[in-house]
């Protein structure tokens, strides 16, 4: 179905390959998982298949790459959306109309579908994907799970014989993902499609992989086939591959089913109680706040305070309120009731300017706080702007913790999506804040930034920051939280010791913990040696 052969591809005015790929076939009906550290080249693989790469960026092209019968080269992405249904990782962007009906129509307007078959096809695609209750309903008033299945079924309308899906999960709370995933199995099986797919969440989805590509930093091929063999030639390994590596088990478990029956005949400690202590100063307190946007209620009687140098973490599904709970906390949204305070003195709305210089915050797109020509200068930009001397050897070494020394001089923009958040964390946190607020700071990275991300955070907050993160990232919260706070429905619903809080909310209960439900483990450093 897929075939490429000593294909290379470079940007233009690039130095050197985005991609060396020898061979890579993906055979019919097979699905194809992408893995690869952040900037490998995953979302220009995925361009390739259906001719948005080099069609729409420009660049260097060589060797060869057969798709469906067609070179997507010669063919072109108006040729190829025929065969190819693509999602793109920041799937708003590519919604055109308003509502869900017109939007699924679209593609089929544009390729001269007659009418009366447009209307059978959106019917028959809303059945299949049990999306027939949205129909009418706007675009921007999905949730992230909606969202994501609406682009899937405006892919799918052509009836194309391959999808292409880059990151899909990567904004999707843990219950919404996994919705999409079984989706996509059942969507494989039954109409016979072939996925190729890039994420970097791998205790999502590995087990729903048939074959696993790798790609490494500098863009090559580096393995592909089964995914109990690759993933052992990985460095990014979920937690169980990590535990079954480590106890021997063999066949190698690629999710928490799979594992069961290793663990079956183990003994384990009691379950400890779990022991929850809050700081004494008290930082930012919120006080029984409502908010509404619009007609829509968005948080209701919200209470809770953040304490100094602490790690607390918000999770919940998509549409719960977390980013406006976020932007209520930095002024940014004023609340219909209740009040704020930061160290006992009200916050007022719009005065987030006096805020900014002792909380820091990186919004859920980095791309609101990319302005800059270069990476050096986002961040001498934001300490001018808060008047602190701009000093070389701070920057510098604020890169080097985040690993992007070498793209000092890169323009933004250009970077890819996990290399973004990290120049916008850097702007963030160059004015050393008291309190760090972070909206998903893990969007985008791959376990290896993450892992680095983690320690970074882990050593700011021992260095007397206190972190505030909302994140969909279970593994990450579990090695981070001091404390977990549940919304749900614009309403705090739980929140307390982490042991206590992923237990009893099973969508948020990390691999460890599901395997291991009788003990206090929530990650693979709590277990005995």
């Amino acid at each position: 179905m897929i075939r490429i052969d000593k294909l290379t591809y470079r940007y233009p005015g690039a130095e050197k390959d985005a991609l060396q790929i020898s061979a890579l076939h993906i055979p019919a009906g097979k699905f194809c998982l992408v893995i690869g550290e952040s900037g490998s080249g995953k979302s220009t693989l995925l361009r390739l298949i259906n001719g948005l790469v080099p069609h729409f960026t420009g660049g260097t092209l060589g060797g060869q790459i057969n798709v469906a019968g067609l070179d997507p080269v010669v063919s072109g992405p108006q040729v190829m959306s025929r065969q190819v249904g693509f999602v793109f990782q920041e799937v708003e962007n590519q919604f055109v109309v308003d509502i869900v009906e017109d939007e699924i129509a679209f593609s089929m307007e544009q390729a001269a579908i007659p009418r009366s078959e447009m209307q059978a096809r959106i019917k028959q695609i809303l059945q299949k994907l049990n999306l027939e209750h949205l129909k009418t309903r706007k675009v921007d008033s999905l949730s992230g799970g909606e969202t994501q299945r609406i682009a899937i079924a405006a892919a799918l309308v052509l009836e194309p014989k391959i999808l292409v899906l880059d990151e899909p999960t990567s904004q999707l709370d843990p219950l919404a993902a996994e919705e999409v995933l079984i989706l996509l199995k059942q969507l494989q099986q039954e109409l016979g499609l072939t996925i190729v797919m890039s994420e970097q969440r791998l205790d999502r989805v590995l087990a729903y992989a048939d074959m696993v590509a790798i790609l490494s930093p500098d863009g090559q091929l580096r393995e592909v086939g089964l995914p109990q063999v690759v993933i052992q030639k990985c460095v990014l390994k979920p937690p169980i591959v990590q535990l079954a590596e480590k106890r021997g088990w063999f066949p190698l478990p690629l999710d928490v089913e799979q594992a069961r029956k290793f663990t079956r005949d183990e003994k384990f400690d009691p379950l400890e109680k779990a022991q929850f202590e809050i700081a004494t100063q008290t930082l930012i307190e919120v006080q029984h706040v409502h908010v509404s946007l619009g007609k829509r209620v968005v948080l209701k009687d919200i209470d809770f305070s953040l304490h100094a140098q602490e790690r607390l973490v918000i999770m919940g599904p998509n549409g719960a309120g977390k980013s406006t709970l976020l932007r209520t906390l930095l002024g940014l949204i004023a609340p219909n009731q209740g009040k704020i305070l930061f160290k006992g003195k009200k916050i007022e709305f719009q005065h987030t300017a006096e805020l900014s210089h002792n909380i820091g915050y990186l919004p859920q797109d980095p791309n609101a706080l990319l302005f800059s020509e270069t990476v050096q200068q986002e961040l001498e930009t934001t300490l001018r702007n808060h008047q602190i001397p701009v000093q070389t050897e701070r920057i510098e070494h604020l890169l080097t913790q985040l690993s992007i020394q070498t793209k000092a001089n890169a323009y933004p923009r250009d970077l890819s999506t996990g290399e973004k958040q990290r120049v916008a964390l850097g702007a963030v946190v160059v004015t050393q804040p008291e309190i760090i607020i972070l909206d998903e700071p893990t969007r985008g990275l791959d376990q290896l930034t993450k892992n680095a991300l983690l320690e970074l955070l882990l050593e700011w907050n021992q260095n007397g920051k206190t972190i505030l993160l909302v994140t969909h990232e279970v593994e990450f919260a579990a090695a981070f939280a001091s404390r977990i706070l549940i919304l749900e429905d614009g309403q705090i619903v739980s929140q307390g010791d982490p042991r206590k809080i992923m237990r009893t909310h099973p969508r948020y209960t990390p691999q460890i913990a599901r395997l291991y439900p009788e003990t206090n483990w929530l990650t693979i450093n709590d277990l005995p040696s």
